[in-house]
């Protein structure tokens, strides 16, 4: 399994597959993969050529300071999972490879799905995540 610490590598080596037209499946995470991640692994294994998947603990999905610091982090045992399941790509890149200092989520309008589910309990969760896919 190759492992990727920064986005430029990462673009690079994308780039490369692009040019050759390789279906490349991607599965993003927080780490501390359980069965459902390892699920969508496998699934995308059987559907693409490469399998990529993003272990980012994103600080700015979380409203407190406090829930980011005691978020669980595990990424030997993740690598180990991944290196298992035959995943091609672990793409684990730091904060600052990801945002300026003190970067904070955009807003963005997501017409109330931000006030169900994970939105209903942490208010700018939805927009720390879609600033990040961005």
């Amino acid at each position: 399994m190759q492992i990727f610490k920064t986005k430029n590598n990462i673009i690079s080596f994308l780039k490369n597959k692009r040019k050759d037209n390789i279906i490349t499946g991607f599965v993003p995470t927080m780490g501390c993969l359980h069965e459902g991640h390892m699920h969508l692994i496998n699934v995308a294994k059987k559907e693409c050529k490469i399998v990529i998947c993003s272990i980012f603990i994103n600080p700015i999905q979380f409203n407190a300071k406090e829930d980011f610091d005691k978020y669980p982090r595990s990424l030997d045992e993740d690598i180990k999972k991944l290196s298992l399941a035959k995943c091609d790509v672990l793409y684990a890149p730091e904060i600052t490879d990801l945002y300026e200092k003190d970067e904070k989520e955009k807003s963005y309008n997501f017409n109330g799905l931000d006030t169900l589910m994970e939105g209903e309990y942490r208010g700018s969760h939805f927009n720390g995540v879609a600033t990040v896919l961005e």
